[in-house]
């Protein structure tokens, strides 16, 4: 299978590279109405950062709350209406925080060119027209969005990405200082989905020569940082953290994610789970998908005395079990990634209903 996939068009890493954002921006300020819509996780509304970000006059500041709620088709699509109603389109939109705020950032850019509500290009190329300039600029390291041709959004129906070649930003600004105040927990959940892309990659029948050279850099890289001699949030982690984060976001694009990632789908649709978390919850009970990578990913948790729940399913419903299985089995393509061509005749709805039971 080949694919012949869009790259970022450039990207600057390094830190205090933030501060290039001005000039960057300065290129596209003729286009369109010639205003910046900025996207801002509401983390740092009044903090440092939020000076730090060149509006000029005319520009449009929105701040989002993304906790506990992940990126919806009504987020974006209200977003999109609300901005042409009051200024027209943008110059560009460049989004500023974690894996929701790249998301939500590379979605509206998309649907200020395509006509209705996202719920129509939930899935795989169906945008129809390219869509305004998009810079991203990753606060927390480990999703992968930052890299990824797919937005993720929660519809009334299912929860599946925008994806297609215009999904990618054309800039990307990687900062590691931007890193240095995200929480513990959320350092070890974003590290651990970096660390489960990487896993699930190689772990399936998409993986080839180009997707393994991504992911083993990026399995060293976060071998170093969450159970080497320095391992711990430090300067030098985080610098390590946001290229890992990168590199495990090309591997999974030229590969494919697997069982994990299609559980943690339905725990986010049917519970509300963000994606790093849930993530978490469902590969420490994949041993018999991932035998290595779980057994390393436990020696992750002691290492930095991360407990997850256990025993969750018990205060679940049958209903919401089956809910949570028709998400997972939907996502046909991670499937047949991790099981192979005939994932029909071994995966089914009461397989994967029991796979959430082990919770």
């Amino acid at each position: 299978m080949y694919k012949n996939f869009k790259n970022i068009e450039k990207v600057v890493f390094g830190r205090g590279s933030f501060d290039m954002m001005d000039s960057i921006l300065a290129e596209r300020r003729n286009d369109n109405a010639g205003f910046i819509l900025f996207v801002v996780d509401d983390y740092f509304n009044g903090k440092e950062l939020a000076k730090r970000i060149p509006v000029k006059d005319g520009d449009i500041v929105r701040y989002i709350d993304v906790d506990p709620n992940e990126p919806t088709t009504d987020q974006i699509d209200t977003l999109r209406d609300e901005v042409m109603a009051v200024k027209g389109m943008p110059a560009g939109v460049v989004g500023i925080g974690g894996g929701s705020i790249m998301d939500i950032a590379k979605a509206v850019s998309l649907m200020f060119t395509n006509e209705g509500s996202s719920t129509q290009y939930q899935g795989l190329n169906l945008i129809k027209k390219p869509g305004i300039y998009h810079l991203g600029v990753p606060t927390i390291s480990g999703t992968g969005a930052e890299v990824s041709m797919t937005a993720v959004l929660t519809g009334p129906e299912k929860k599946l990405g925008l994806k297609c070649d215009w999904t990618v930003f054309n800039q990307m600004i990687l900062d590691p200082e931007l890193i240095a105040s995200v929480p513990t927990d959320k350092w070890f959940y974003t590290g651990m989905d970096t660390y489960i892309h990487c896993i699930e990659s190689e772990n399936g029948i998409l993986n080839n020569a180009y997707s393994h050279a991504y992911a083993e850099q990026s399995l060293k890289l976060c071998r170093e940082i969450y159970l080497g001699e320095n391992a711990g949030q430090t300067a030098e982690n985080d610098d390590k953290l946001m290229v890992a984060s990168m590199m495990g976001g090309l591997s999974l694009t030229y590969s494919e994610v697997g069982v994990c990632h299609a559980l943690s789908y339905g725990l986010s649709k049917i519970f509300g789970e963000k994606h790093c978390y849930a993530n978490c919850l469902a590969f420490q009970h994949l041993e018999d998908y991932y035998h290595e990578g779980v057994r390393e990913f436990k020696q992750m948790l002691v290492k930095h005395n991360v407990v997850l729940p256990q025993g969750l399913s018990k205060s679940w419903t049958d209903e919401q079990i089956t809910a949570m299985a028709h998400v997972a089995y939907n996502l046909h393509h991670m499937w047949n990634h991790a099981i192979g061509t005939d994932w029909k005749e071994k995966i089914t709805i009461e397989t994967i209903k029991q796979l959430y039971e082990r919770m």
